[in-house]
């Protein structure tokens, strides 16, 4: 049965703390008439840090979507291969080892997509299928590993990857002063993730079950307006409370699987925000405690999109706390609304024979 391993993550070297984000806020919009909401609700995202691929004076400036659009092959060039590397030592596999790729973003856009220039440049066969996904925006994370696990259910044998690669601030727009818009600029970081889901062996969670679930009628709670200036950020003021909606889904695949999502020994959850994690405790009548990963992920990188699950689940790795056969969820929500989710158990790889 599938396995996802240990993930690898990379954050930037250029930092941006909340107080500077307050500052910048305080400085840019004075004449804001909102400001002191805007302020707050930056405040009260919990984020103290982000890392950014650039400093912030070039991230404040908008040189056109071509230069972006060069900025983000570029930095994703330099950044994703070490990544790839240490999400392949972590499971213990080489890139000959791989069947497929699935490459996440909805922060840049490449024809052929990165997996192509991967595959020709670490290594891997030219047989390795390749699998972009580029518009499930924060949800493409949890997307990306129940791809990886329907895959490994059809071909056992098979080794799957997992990129995740978001610079969310090449999608900075300095002439969006909507509350939605200034509150995303306190709120996004950028960051590059990797995983393994292997078919057979590994430690990890072994995966067992996923699910997908679109709310009706929010498919414009959270999107892009795309111009000529790129990707324009859009989320309903609604969009805070969606737990509610989708809490139902989160049980309903537990059920499924004659579990309790409520009863659970991890959780790993997309933080798009802090009320995310707040309602889910109300809603699955779980401790505080039980979202510390997504929440330290939230609190230190911001929302990094797509690669928050694979960032959580990191850290539950280095807690080392989790036992063979504890049971877990991992969901990822995003545009659609859409929530992906999965369910599996922890499992460590048999110790070598003597």
């Amino acid at each position: 049965m599938a396995v996802l391993c240990k993930p690898a993550i990379a954050v930037p070297e250029y930092v941006i703390t909340q107080d500077d984000t307050l500052e910048l806020a305080q400085r840019l919009h004075k004449d804001h008439t909102q400001l002191r909401l805007i302020l707050r609700l930056i405040e009260n995202t919990g984020v103290l840090k982000r890392h950014l691929i650039q400093p912030i004076d070039k991230v404040l400036k908008h040189p056109g979507l071509d230069a972006r659009s060069a900025v983000y092959e570029e930095e994703s060039k330099a950044r994703v291969p070490a990544v790839v590397r240490k999400a392949l030592d972590q499971a213990e596999l080489d890139p000959q080892e791989i069947d497929l790729i699935v490459y996440v973003s909805c922060t840049g856009f490449m024809m052929p997509a990165l997996t192509a220039w991967l595959i020709n440049t670490l290594g891997f066969r030219s047989e390795t299928r390749q699998m972009p996904i580029a518009q499930l925006g924060c949800a493409a994370g949890g997307a990306a590993v129940n791809r990886a696990h329907d895959f490994c259910t059809a071909y056992p044998d098979a080794n799957v990857l997992i990129v995740a690669c978001e610079f969310c601030s090449l999608c900075y727009q300095p002439t969006d002063l909507g509350v939605g818009s200034l509150l995303s600029n306190g709120l996004f970081g950028d960051a590059v993730a990797s995983a393994v889901v292997r078919g057979r062996g590994g430690t990890g969670v072994r995966l067992e079950r996923n699910s997908s679930y679109l709310i009706p009628n929010t498919e414009d709670w959270i999107s892009y307006a795309i111009r000529s200036t790129g990707f324009h950020f859009q989320l309903d003021k609604r969009v805070p409370g969606t737990m509610e909606p989708l809490a139902p889904a989160l049980r309903a695949v537990a059920e499924q699987h004659q579990w309790d999502a409520g009863d659970l020994d991890f959780y790993i959850v997309h933080a798009g925000g802090p009320r995310i994690l707040d309602d889910l405790c109300r809603f699955l009548e779980v401790p505080p405690e039980a979202f510390r990963f997504s929440r330290a992920t939230l609190t230190e990188y911001g929302n990094i999109a797509s690669a928050v699950v694979l960032d959580a689940l990191a850290r539950m790795f280095d807690e080392a706390s989790a036992l063979d056969g504890q049971r877990g969820l991992l969901a990822g929500f995003g545009p659609g609304i859409t929530a992906e989710m999965a369910l599996g158990t922890w499992s460590s790889a048999p110790a070598p024979a003597e």
